[in-house]
């Protein structure tokens, strides 16, 4: 005869284990005391909107990337938008980009009154698929817009030699890429302009703001364009020595960045490397408990590149499991474990869907990756005990919905 231990009955076996205590945030922010001196030190200042300390931003993030010049706008949203209006990018002409990416990337596409162009990813990175961009290209593409989807960098080298064949220009979406490298190179530092996001999930934050890189002269023209066409901005104006004529040359936008921003922005750069090899510990981590569990597709890694861990997007292997991703999310979140999802393709959305006619198995790769893929927590914050919790409860559901 079969006894039980008295400590297990049938229901404790099917129930989930106890949650942690409190949920587990998916990607909060990691603010210090340097930054809100910063802050403080701004608001008693004389100048809080664009001024000293966002061109003092500007400055030091340009040399963190060995960029030749920054441009610090208020999103990445304005950087790409603003990168497009500068290429004289507009109706009539056609932009390559992915379907697997924030509406952003595609919106500021519509803004212009180009048409966006959306080709499939690539099954490991996600990242789009350069050898689809080929087949894309016709005599109305004036560029290419890649994401660096999750941290990992597209493969630049053939984008660019595409670009260069066609006589096309590449703007980077880097929303998710600061501190990733291609080749050595950190991303943002080449010549394509290149939008970078300091949202307040990102790898280095100002709350929302934005910077765009490339090289002087055409940001130059950018920084006209991102703040109403103006010849000369307010520090210029109103600062000692300045003078308040000014011209409006282009109509332009108002994309500035404040300076109370940009003292957020100051110390988070000088702590970015120490964010960055949390994030590698964390993804490690990750990496290591999921690497034998063939009911999980962990986050793809070429050896080319340096990863800026902004996402660790796992894969769920439907075959393998009874489960589909909705109710993945909903047993992390009943185990207090915040999680995401990243993205809703864009040929999903009713707006992209119904004026170009998609179907969901027009882009197979993106639809498909985007049924069974769920971002878990990554930030500086996280400590070994929280990475831990996800991991158990990650394996659990695995281990309790098997096939």
């Amino acid at each position: 005869m079969t006894t039980r231990s008295p400590l297990v009955t049938p229901d404790a076996e099917s129930a989930p284990p106890r949650a942690r205590r409190e949920f587990l945030p998916f990607a909060p922010p990691l603010i210090g005391d340097e930054e809100i001196r910063e802050v403080v030190d701004t608001l008693k200042s004389d100048w809080i909107t664009t001024g000293p300390k966002t061109k003092r931003f500007e400055q030091e993030f340009a040399d963190y990337l060995g960029a030749r010049a920054a441009l610090a706008l208020n999103s990445c949203t304005a950087a790409l938008h603003t990168a497009l209006v500068t290429l004289g990018i507009g109706p009539g002409d056609e932009v390559i980009t992915t379907p697997t990416t924030f509406a952003a990337s595609v919106n500021v596409i519509e803004h212009v009154g180009a048409r966006p162009v959306l080709v499939d990813v690539e099954p490991d990175t996600l990242n789009l698929d350069p050898a689809l961009v080929e087949a894309a290209i016709t005599p109305r593409t004036r560029a290419v817009l890649p994401v660096h989807y999750a941290g990992h960098p597209v493969a630049l080298d053939r984008i660019d030699e595409l670009a260069r064949a066609g006589r096309f220009a590449v703007v980077e979406d880097a929303a998710h890429a600061l501190a990733a490298k291609y080749r050595g190179r950190p991303i943002g530092a080449g010549g394509n302009p290149t939008a970078f996001s300091f949202y307040a999930t990102k790898n280095l934050t100002t709350a929302e703001g934005g910077m765009l890189t490339g090289s002087p002269e055409f940001l130059e023209r950018a920084r006209i364009v991102s703040l109403h066409g103006m010849n000369r901005d307010a520090w210029k104006r109103y600062d000692r020595g300045g003078h308040w004529y000014y011209e409006i040359v282009a109509p332009g936008f108002k994309y500035n960045m404040t300076d109370i921003q940009a003292a957020l922005g100051i110390w988070q750069l000088r702590k970015l490397p120490g964010f960055q090899e949390r994030r590698r510990a964390v993804a490690r981590m990750y990496d290591a408990a999921f690497a034998g569990e063939d009911a999980l597709e962990p986050p793809a890694r070429r050896p080319e590149v340096e990863h800026a861990w902004h996402l660790y997007v796992l894969r769920l292997r439907p075959e393998a499991l009874r489960i589909g991703r909705d109710a993945f999310i909903e047993e992390l979140r009943v185990r207090n474990i915040g999680t995401s999802v990243h993205f809703i393709p864009i040929h999903l959305h009713p707006y992209y869907r119904d004026k170009y006619g998609y179907r969901p198995d027009s882009f197979p790769v993106a639809h498909a990756n985007y049924q069974r893929m769920l971002s878990l927590p990554l930030n500086a914050r996280l400590s070994d005990a929280d990475a831990a919790d996800v991991v158990q409860a990650v394996l659990d559901i695995v281990s309790r919905h098997r096939r």
